[in-house]
C-alpha cells in the first residue's frame, strides 16, 4: 500500500488525531540525497511530522519547518502543504554513528541539543505564522510535542519513528499526532498516557504491518477511534527550470554577462530534491535580455 495519512477524532471528540505512514515518501528522500542511517532518521522523522502538520492546514497553505540543534547534521529543512505533499533534505546527508544505548539510531547525537525547532505557516496571510521552541531533546518526537504545547498551547503527543535496512534503504517511516481539544476529561489523559507508556515504538508498528488506522487503534484504543479522512501522501518538489531562470533572471543584467563571459553556461541545483537544471550560453543570453 503507497503512503496515506489518517485524520481522526478520539473519544467522543476529545482528541484529535493523525497517522501517517511514509515509508516511500522518506524512501525517495533517501535517494535523492543518499543520505546515511542516522541522517535518514532524522530527515524522516521531520518529514512524517511535517506531513501531519501540513494535514492541518487547508486549501493551499504551507508551512516549513526548520531544526537547528548545532549537531553534525545541520540544519533539517522540510517544507509540506495541506495536500499531502512534501520536501526536506539535511545540510550534511553523510552522517551515522553507532546505536545509542538503546539499540536505536542515535538522532539525538547527529541533531544536537543547542539549538532551536522553528516552524513558518505560510496560510494566504500578509504575515506568516512563526513559532520558535529551544530543542528539548533532539530525538524530535518531544522537540515537535514540546512545539505544540509551549508554541501553539495545544496539549499533543508525538511519535514519530523510522527504521533503516543494512544497504541504508528506509524500511519503515511513520508517525503519530495525538491533540487534546478544549474539554478533554481527566480520565480520557490518563487512558491515553497508560497507552503511550506501554506501545511499542511507531517504526515497529509500521514494520509490523500495520496501517495508520491500525496504529491510532494501537495508540488509543480500538473502539475510541473515529476515522474522519485519509488522503495520500508523497515527496513533491515545486522547483523547476523556469523558476530557476527567473532566480537568474533576478540577479541582474551584469550579473548574468559575467555568468556568459567566465562559463559559458550556468549549474543550479535544488536542496531540496538535488536536481540539477543546466543553462546553456543561449539560454543565458535570453535571460539577460529579459534582465533589461
Amino acid at each position: 500500500m503507497s503512503d496515506y495519512l489518517v485524520k481522526a477524532l478520539a473519544y467522543d471528540g476529545q482528541v484529535r488525531a493523525y497517522a501517517v505512514k511514509s515509508t516511500e515518501t522518506v524512501g525517495e528522500a533517501q535517494r535523492r540525497h543518499n543520505t546515511w542511517p542516522t541522517a535518514s532518521a532524522a530527515l524522516g522523522r521531520s518529514m512524517s511530522a511535517g506531513l501531519m502538520m501540513g494535514a492541518m492546514l487547508k486549501g493551499e497553505n504551507k508551512l516549513t519547518i526548520k531544526v537547528e540543534g548545532g549537531g553534525p547534521i545541520g540544519a533539517i529543512i522540510v517544507d509540506s502543504n495541506a495536500n499531502g505533499e512534501v520536501r526536506g533534505y539535511v545540510t550534511n546527508p553523510h552522517v551515522h554513528f553507532d546505536l545509542n544505548e538503546h539499540g536505536k539510531l542515535d538522532v539525538r547525537r547527529a541533531v544536537g541539543t543547542e539549538g532551536t525547532l522553528s516552524v513558518v505557516k505560510d496560510i494566504g496571510m500578509r504575515d506568516n505564522f512563526s513559532g520558535q521552541v529551544p530543542i528539548v531533546s533532539g530525538e524530535l518526537g518531544e522537540d515537535f510535542t514540546y512545539y505544540f504545547v509551549t508554541s501553539e498551547q495545544v496539549p499533543s503527543s508525538v511519535g514519530v519513528g523510522v527504521l533503516v535496512n543494512p544497504d541504508n534503504t528506509i524500511l519503515a517511516s511513520g508517525g503519530f499526532i495525538l491533540q487534546l481539544l478544549p474539554g478533554a476529561e481527566d480520565e480520557t489523559i490518563t487512558k491515553i498516557e497508560e497507552r503511550l507508556g506501554k506501545i511499542e515504538p511507531i517504526s515497529k508498528l509500521i514494520q509490523r504491518g500495520l496501517s495508520p488506522e491500525q496504529i491510532l487503534d494501537e495508540v488509543l484504543g480500538e473502539d475510541n477511534v473515529k476515522v474522519l479522512e485519509t488522503m495520500p501522501v508523497n515527496f513533491q518538489c515545486q522547483c523547476s527550470k523556469e523558476r530557476f531562470g527567473d532566480a537568474i533572471i533576478s540577479l541582474g543584467e551584469e550579473e548574468i554577462k559575467d555568468m556568459i563571459q567566465e562559463d559559458g553556461m550556468a549549474e543550479a541545483k535544488c536542496h531540496f530534491c538535488n536536481e540539477t537544471y543546466i543553462f546553456s550560453e543561449k539560454e543565458l543570453k535570453e535571460l539577460q535580455l529579459q534582465a533589461k
